[in-house]
């Protein structure tokens, strides 16, 4: 690489040449024309000299052609490069502000039009709405200017370049610059034009930006303008037709605020908007704007005087064929979905996002925070020496990044904080661009959680802090000096509303414990919530050399560094599946509460500012999941913050049955979002009679015997089973075992919140150490009496003396098979299990098993620190569906609370089993998969899972919670899985008996 060149990419200043400052992204009238599409293209893996390519007259027929916008590591099958993943992790050296000489390059060209008419506009601008990461643009062979800042709209003014007719614009992109340092975000590397390429033609006496600041107090409004334009473009003109608010400013000194009599206030929940537009003889701006006052008030973050709390996710722009390409009809659905799930606000992780999605959030409703382009992550390597936080040579490009999130987006009424940035450590530079903002728009808070200290922030913000520690930040009074600050510091950021910007890392098969957080929201009124890490994971479709399509994660493109699976953490699968988290965060965050008495239901509404007009109360009855009475209540419109009482229906206990109410919350009529009667909250009330637990015969009678004979629908030989119900089964087997999640799998930090962790070892790794993939049994005893079979085991692993001594005893009782399993580990075991479980193997033989109908909690998995979102009903599933694909193999499929269970082959029923209650009230869970614990473990991606021809059952007296080890803190101790004693009591029976 040439010196000059070298300069050019390793400088930090931002931008050079004829680009125009910052702006509204406005929607005007005036004529502009689209550059998207098909463009010539040219690659190169490292950064080119000649500039050659930007003339007129090149020859560029035998380049390629590209779409634009689009990422070119996802055009071309690899022959422009591969993606690449990292979290904290520089994909090149760490050299700052130098890059490496193996620099991928695209060069990108194409013609076009300039109308006649445009020939009196007062100037011609070329806007880039997102380009990664270094661009240089010539148009008609003169070279306009660079900029970086990848989702950063940049405009450059190309008047005196442009002609009428045919003209030619060329733009060379480098994958790398000083800018990469800055943009170390959790995130693919995605070098391209990814964003629109829009040629803009500006009038004579247009309006050059335009900000409607709003208010509103008590059924007033207020709109402070702002219009930026030249003299010549007065008399400007405001009008708000449906509040019958016409204004006309015949100078710049006429601009002033406009008060409304009467108005209806914006908000999450309830969006109303009202068309503007701003003109002049030249010009029609056209907005949407929603009245709203964000203020802080002590230690209260208010919108329109009412404390808001943030039921919020970490949204990045991803998809998986188009990477972070906009496209709004995929945009609107995901908010839409974001919505029925109760998620109120997002945080744009971390960056701004394509400028329409914010119309979106406008008119859907959300709570935003939008983040600047900014992440130095990487220098966490090297102890934040070098980081372009605190360095002065980097001040200018910093502003630049916050002045372009501001000034593009300041007239959405969603955004309500403004975020410098995401772990990028702490500085001047920071400092400065926070002052910035505050000068710019005085209402708006300013967050960055790297502030520990809270020196230039307004906010109070933590990521991954525990649920203990989280309450410690609320609670009034407490003196715990708070992380990396004084007590002087913890008490000033103690006097702050406090926001979780990241927790509850929801990578793979977890989080757990989403409800303890938010029950700290309604005792602290300090803590507004936060933001799950994350929406959606980050897939790449891809496919096998044999054609079979997956979803590939950091190392399935061969990068020298990767972060391997933890782009895969969101609570929305690759494929825009929901995951089971995401319907437990829907149930926890439900804006409704209910109390159940005897005869009455308390409602408590804790929406921010809706009333419950636009809901319908919904009951039914059902015994042992089948449903026998339903109806509606009458409920008032409960106001937010209030409750109401209403009265139940008469219910009576089934004396053989267990009895469950529930009651929905659900939508009165369809919306932008969801259809009518979309469920919005829910809960259940068990109105059962007690039942008696049937007791354990007492035998005597036992003596040695082979083991070898028939009990009922059981055949054993040897003591071992062979044959249920007709059909080859082997089994029980002592299942100590799962195949680890992500947070099982993680050695990482948090372990001081659970009593079973050990620093910098993951539990999949003492699982391991101890055997309990590996399992192997010793028959001790087989003892036969009337009409029962007892075995004793004892399980253990090679090279270990920790056992656990498996008892099964079969026998008939009241002409039903009973299996009772007690187990019993030895002393000496240090480690949480995963799970206390017994499996079967039932091969496929004439027919597999592939279908599961149960009494019990569902429809989808649970586990003991994620049961909100499941309800006690009857369900039914195929096997396959039991499962979740979750981008690399782990525990799935666990439903808890088994009452009955009924295995199906093509729908006919094959065996019942039914739980009988421990001594102490606890029933077991089921998993029905095709493959065992152990070949999932050994799984990177769904297609590594081998074919398999047997249906495995495992039936578990208890499992471990989930947590958040991944990213924060490990499972609750409450939720923790010793080693102890269990028992597993079953019923079974053949298929279609009674």
């Amino acid at each position: 690489m040439s010196s000059e060149l070298s300069a050019y990419v390793s400088d930090t200043t931002p931008a050079r040449g004829a680009l125009r400052p910052a702006r509204s992204w406005l929607h005007s009238d005036a004529p502009s024309r689209s550059l998207n599409g098909p463009w010539r293209f040219r690659h190169s893996p490292v950064a080119s000299v000649a500039e050659d390519f930007a003339t007129e007259d090149f020859d560029d027929l035998g380049w390629d052609s590209i779409a634009v916008p689009s990422h070119w590591v996802l055009q071309g099958d690899g022959a422009y490069g591969r993606p690449i993943y990292t979290n904290i992790q520089f994909p090149f050296p760490i050299d700052p502000p130098h890059v490496p000489d193996e620099n991928p390059t695209g060069d990108y060209r194409r013609h076009f039009d300039i109308p006649a008419d445009w020939s009196d506009c007062e100037r011609i601008v070329l806007r880039f709405d997102g380009v990664e990461s270094l661009f240089k643009v010539w148009v008609n062979g003169i070279e306009i200017g660079s900029a970086s800042g990848s989702r950063l709209a940049h405009e450059f003014d190309v008047t005196s370049a442009v002609r009428t007719g045919d003209n030619v614009v060329a733009v060379r992109v480098h994958q790398w610059s000083a800018a990469s340092y800055v943009e170390d975000q959790d995130q693919w590397w995605l070098p391209g034009i990814f964003r629109d390429v829009t040629l803009l033609a500006r009038p004579a006496g247009g309006i050059e930006d335009v900000w409607l600041r709003t208010g509103f107090d008590d059924g007033r409004g207020r709109v402070v303008p702002e219009v930026t334009a030249d003299a010549t473009a007065f008399p400007v003109t405001l009008r708000i037709p449906e509040l019958g608010i016409e204004r006309v400013w015949a100078t710049a000194d006429d601009v002033v605020p406009v008060d409304v009599a009467e108005v209806e206030p914006w908000s999450a929940e309830r969006p109303r908007l009202y068309d503007v537009t701003v003109s002049t003889a030249a010009e029609r701006i056209a907005l949407r704007v929603g009245f709203r006052t964000v203020e802080i008030r002590g230690d209260r973050f208010l919108v329109n005087g009412r404390r808001v709390v943030f039921h919020g996710v970490n949204r990045h722009e991803t998809h998986p064929e188009r990477g972070r390409v906009f496209d709004e009809e995929h945009a609107r659905e995901d908010l839409a979905r974001m919505k029925r799930f109760n998620v109120n606000a997002i945080r744009t992780s971390h960056y701004p996002p394509h400028p329409r999605l914010l119309d979106l959030a406008d008119e859907l409703g959300f709570w935003v925070v939008l983040e600047c382009d900014l992440e130095t992550h990487g220098f966490d390597k090297v102890d934040w020496v070098g980081n372009p936080s605190d360095d002065p040579a980097w001040r200018a490009a910093y502003l630049d990044r916050i002045q372009r999130t501001v000034e593009r987006d300041k007239n959405h009424p969603s955004i309500v904080i403004w975020s410098l940035g995401n772990e990028a450590g702490t500085g001047s530079n920071l400092a400065a661009m926070s002052a910035w903002v505050h000068a710019r728009d005085a209402e708006r808070p300013v967050h960055y959680e790297g502030d520990y200290t809270g020196e230039y922030t307004d906010l109070y913000s933590r990521m991954y802090a525990s649920v203990p520690e989280t309450a410690g930040i609320g609670t009034d009074g407490a003196h715990s000096v708070l992380f990396n600050c004084t007590p002087a510091q913890s008490a000033r950021q103690r006097s702050k509303p406090f926001l979780l910007c990241e927790y509850a890392h929801a990578m793979g098969n977890g989080p757990g414990a989403l409800d303890q957080y938010e029950a700290l929201v309604h005792t602290h009124p300090r803590l507004h919530g936060g933001f799950v890490w994350e929406w959606r994971d980050h897939g790449i479709l891809a496919t096998t050399p044999d054609g079979t399509p997956y979803y590939a994660y950091g190392g399935d493109f061969g990068e020298v560094v990767h972060d391997g699976n933890f782009v895969m953490d969101g609570m929305l699968l690759s494929s825009d599946d929901p995951t089971p988290s995401l319907h437990e965060f829907k149930a926890v965050v439900q804006p409704l509460r209910f109390g159940f008495d005897t005869d009455e239901l308390t409602i408590t509404n804790l929406r921010h500012s809706a009333d419950t007009s636009d809901l319908r109360f919904r009951w039914r009855v059902e015994h042992d999941g089948t449903l026998v009475d339903s109806g509606e209540l009458d409920v008032p419109a409960v106001t937010a913050g209030e409750s109401a009482v209403v009265r139940l229906p008469r219910i009576v206990a089934a004396p053989h049955a267990e009895t469950w109410l529930t009651v929905d919350a659900v939508l009165a009529e369809a919306g932008d979002w969801a259809p009518e009667g979309h469920v919005i909250a829910t809960a259940q009330q068990d109105r059962s009679a007690r039942s008696v637990v049937p007791a354990v015969r007492p035998r005597s009678d036992w003596r040695p015997g082979d083991g070898t004979l028939t009990l009922g629908i059981a055949d054993f030989a040897g003591g071992s089973l062979v044959r249920l119900a007709g059909r080859a089964v082997t089994g029980p087997r002592l299942q100590l075992f799962r195949a680890p999640t992500d947070n099982d799998a993680s050695p990482s930090e948090g372990v001081e919140n659970s009593d079973a962790g050990t620093a910098e070892v993951s539990d999949a790794d003492l699982w391991r150490r101890d055997g309990l993939d590996r399992l192997i049994t010793r028959r001790v005893s087989v003892d036969q009496a009337a009409g029962a079979l007892r075995t004793v085991d004892r399980v253990s692993a090679a090279n270990s003396a920790l056992s656990v001594t498996v008892e099964s005893v079969w026998s008939l009782e009241d002409g039903e098979l009973e299996l009772r399993v007690e187990i019993e580990p030895s002393s000496g075991w240090r480690t949480v299990w995963p799970r206390i479980g017994i499996g079967f193997e039932l091969p496929d033989g004439a027919a597999p098993v592939d279908g599961a109908e149960w009494f019990g909690l569902g429809p989808l998995e649970s586990y003991p620190d994620s049961l909100r979102a499941a309800r006690t009903g009857r369900f039914s599933s195929t096997v396959g569906d039991l499962s979740v694909d979750y981008a690399r193999p782990q525990e799935t499929g666990h439903r808890s609370q088994l009452r009955s269970l009924t295995l199906t082959s093509a729908s006919a029923e094959v065996l019942r089993v039914a739980t009988i209650p421990d001594v102490h009230g606890r029933r077991p869970g089921f998993t029905l998969s095709r493959h065992t614990p152990q070949q999932i473990a050994r799984a990177g991606h769904p297609f590594e899972l081998p074919d398999s021809a047997t249906t495995h059952l495992i039936i578990d007296a208890a499992q471990h919670g989930l947590g958040s080890r991944a990213c924060g803190p490990d499972v609750a101790p409450e939720f923790v899985l010793r080693p102890e004693a269990r028992t597993i009591r079953l019923r079974m029976a053949a298929g279609g008996e009674a």
